[in-house]
């Protein structure tokens, strides 16, 4: 039976420090910790810790090398939730045009266009769902003016509403048939529908992730995105540059960064995260699987 007790934000300082955490009187320990959890940057100095068990640092670990890290894996969030918007929002776009083009405006609750119905139908259920929840006017003007029409409002209304980890489950959900699937793949330079949906379906989490501000440093990430053998768009250029370790982030930022250089060309995701590591020289590019040189390669200039 779980029998501990809470702890008064001057017993936690003190624990620390009795494991061998320095904690000086500038880190401001007690600011910081009545404001983010001490579970929470546990996460951040559970790596600085030499035994695990009871729970001792090393050598020289500094409670503002942990805020350090909390702090650059917050700005890192927040500069992904921003590229993440742009893919999501092209995206959105592209679903919404070509295949209300190639089928019709309710192309998204044609079960014939779909390999797995069980999923459509949970896609189509959390869609109702905001729908129904949805103040837009857009939504409300619409089911007051075609009360009558019971199917969901057209696509370029009804997938307004609903989220970028929907919208990936819905392109990937296309049969393979459908040409609008192979069109929006290349037309991101991803060749065609076998790449892209893995591609997604992990931004799609980090997104999740950065959204419930959750740890992405040092952080094993789910997923195994398939890596185009020869990309049409500029890509990495030194084998031994290319991201093998798929749990580590920087597989992920690769393939973001490759989709917005189609979604917005010359932007600045590049000098935004070298930037990061600048301002934060104590954290380790390698705790997010970071390759020596990386802004170097073509992908990245």
């Amino acid at each position: 039976m779980f029998k501990k007790e809470p702890t008064t934000i001057q017993e936690q300082i003190q624990k620390l420090k009795d494991r061998g955490l320095e904690i000086i009187t500038e880190d401001n320990a007690e600011h910081y910790l009545s404001h983010i959890s001490y579970y929470r940057l546990g996460e951040y100095w559970h790596s600085m810790q030499s035994d695990k068990e009871q729970h001792i640092f090393k050598e020289n670990s500094r409670f503002s090398d942990v805020i350090a890290l909390y702090s650059f894996d917050r700005e890192l969030r927040i500069l992904l939730f921003d590229v993440i918007e742009k893919i999501e929002i092209s995206l959105r776009t592209k679903l919404i045009y070509h295949l209300s083009h190639e089928i019709n405006p309710w192309w998204f609750q044609n079960f014939d266009l779909f390999s797995d119905s069980m999923a459509l139908v949970k896609t189509l259920s959390n869609l109702e769902e905001e729908l129904s929840r949805s103040k837009d006017p857009t939504i409300k003007n619409h089911r007051k003016k075609h009360k009558d029409d019971l199917r969901f409002p057209p696509a370029w209304k009804s997938l307004e509403q609903t989220s970028f980890g929907a919208l990936s489950k819905l392109y990937g959900n296309l049969k393979n048939t459908v040409k609008a699937k192979d069109k929006i793949a290349q037309e991101y330079g991803v060749v065609n529908h076998t790449f892209l949906p893995s591609w997604l379906q992990s931004i799609a989490q980090i997104r999740n992730y950065c959204a419930h501000h959750s740890r992405l440093w040092n952080r094993n990430l789910p997923g195994a995105p398939k890596l185009l053998p020869k990309p049409p768009n500029p890509w990495i250029l030194e084998i031994e540059n290319v991201p093998r370790q798929f749990q580590k982030l920087y597989v992920h930022l690769c393939l973001m960064k490759y989709l917005l250089n189609t979604v917005q060309p010359g932007n600045t995701f590049t000098s935004k995260l070298d930037t990061l590591f600048q301002k934060y020289p104590n954290v380790d590019p390698d705790a997010l699987g970071m390759k020596p040189n990386w802004q170097n390669e073509p992908l990245w200039k």
